[in-house]
């Protein structure tokens, strides 16, 4: 943390809402670089993801957090920690719905503490008329005061500055917490591990997706011109799921690490040797002991 500049506003800005909502896609635009995952599926993000933006007057972190749902698992419930963490630590609330619900989303919108000043951000408005959210918004502002609605689409741009405009002028004063050219404190082998997963998210149907877990079991970066090496293990529930990721002949797992590797190699700006292993670790999503490993909260 660096000294406090007079004029200088810095805070703490988590995302939230109901699975598939566009909170990660959100966040990516925000930031503009890709940070958090994203696919069609919904429950693709677990851990709470860290974005910084930093400019001249201002620094803003934000928190992407997993989509509001009961829990049925172990997982689940870690994946509901981060969210109360990220709310719970927030100078301000974006809470996202989505411009094509039909009603307000009560059981999302309970989760958020009266005390922490919110915006109400409508997404996916590229998908319906300007007019067609209103009456969404105004059942939102019937149930809870917010600092301002701003339709938005982060998959188009729409309205995204002014969204910002919005945010900074309700950080509070602070110092820049994070150097500027920084914009995420994850380490690059969380970005690789999430890359490969989305992949999987992509690749595959029903509750495979869902019950993956990647692990970067060895990164060793580039030295001398070659190639970054990186291993790591796909966690499965069943022999079954193993059976399917592999694919016969290992085709189906092929695929997934041709589109990994040329993401990663996107992403750190080099060349990359990836191998991929299919583990079964039976009912993990429900094991303290494995969700820790892996870096949950249990």
């Amino acid at each position: 943390m660096t000294e406090e500049t007079p004029g200088f506003k810095s805070g703490y800005v988590a995302i939230v809402g109901k699975p598939n909502v566009g909170k990660s896609t959100l966040m990516n635009a925000l930031v503009g670089q890709k940070l958090s995952i994203v696919t069609r599926k919904p429950q693709t993000t677990r851990h709470r993801i860290i974005g910084v933006l930093t400019e001249p007057d201002f620094q803003a972190i934000f928190l992407d957090t997993p989509g509001i749902i009961d829990p049925r698992y172990g997982l689940h419930r870690s994946m509901m920690k981060a969210v109360s963490s990220a709310t719970a630590e927030a100078d301000l609330v974006l809470f996202l719905a989505a411009a094509t619900d039909e009603s307000p989303d009560e059981k999302s919108l309970a989760r958020l503490s009266a005390d922490v000043p919110a915006i109400l951000v409508i997404t996916k408005s590229d998908l319906v008329p300007p007019s067609a959210a209103l009456p969404l918004a105004e059942a939102y502002l019937a149930q809870r005061p917010f600092e301002a609605v701003v339709p938005v689409s982060g998959k188009t741009g729409y309205q995204v500055d002014r969204l910002l405009t919005e945010i900074v002028g309700r950080l509070p004063a602070g110092p820049q917490y994070y150097p500027s050219e920084m914009v995420s404190e994850h380490p690059e082998r969380f970005f690789v591990s999430e890359i490969i997963r989305e992949k999987i998210l992509e690749l595959y149907r029903e509750e495979i997706p869902y019950a993956v877990q990647v692990n970067i079991v060895e990164f060793v970066p580039a030295a001398n011109k070659k190639k970054t090496r990186i291993n790591a293990d796909i966690v499965v529930e069943r022999s079954s799921q193993k059976a399917v990721l592999i694919g016969k002949g290992g085709a189906a797992l092929k695929r997934v690490g041709i589109r990994a590797r040329r993401d990663i190699e996107q992403f750190l700006g080099q060349e990359v040797f990836l191998q991929l292993y299919v583990k079964v670790r039976d009912d993990w999503r429900n094991a303290d002991g494995m969700l820790r490993d892996f870096g949950y909260e249990t």
